[in-house]
């Protein structure tokens, strides 16, 4: 069975997850999902991850959620560029997500940056999700 939006998928594993009050969520690897889980780690939305690579099999990365007085950090993630709909941005206009309390991930010719660091180094490129 083929995947459409993988990144989809992945934020819905970390909602699902956050919803079942999992700790660990196992997912499919990829070098986008490992940069996102970066961006992640980086802001302090998710505790930790970690790539397992199984001999004979392919590799998947394991999500570490972040609670605090059992609720979990992350409040909410939304998919914002879309197979058939991709939404590109100059610099001037990067969204800032919940005034500045969440962060949003754009993938630009740097790599994937936060919505702070391209503005910062003025960088425009595709909106991929806002999480808060």
């Amino acid at each position: 069975m083929s995947m459409t939006d993988p990144i989809a998928d992945y934020l819905t594993r970390i909602r699902n997850g956050i919803k079942a009050e999992k700790k660990i969520i196992d997912m499919p690897a990829s070098k986008f999902k490992i940069g996102i889980s970066e961006i992640l780690k980086n802001a302090k939305f998710i505790a930790d991850y970690n790539v397992v690579d199984m001999e004979g099999k392919k590799k998947y990365i394991s999500v570490r959620l972040k609670y605090t007085s059992g609720k979990s950090v992350i409040l909410g993630l939304k998919k914002i560029s879309r197979p058939g709909i991709r939404k590109y941005v100059k610099w001037e206009d990067l969204p800032r997500v919940k005034n500045g309390l969440g962060i949003a991930v754009i993938s630009t010719s740097k790599g994937l940056l936060t919505d702070i660091q391209a503005r910062k180094m003025k960088i425009g490129g595709e909106v991929i999700c806002e999480i808060w």
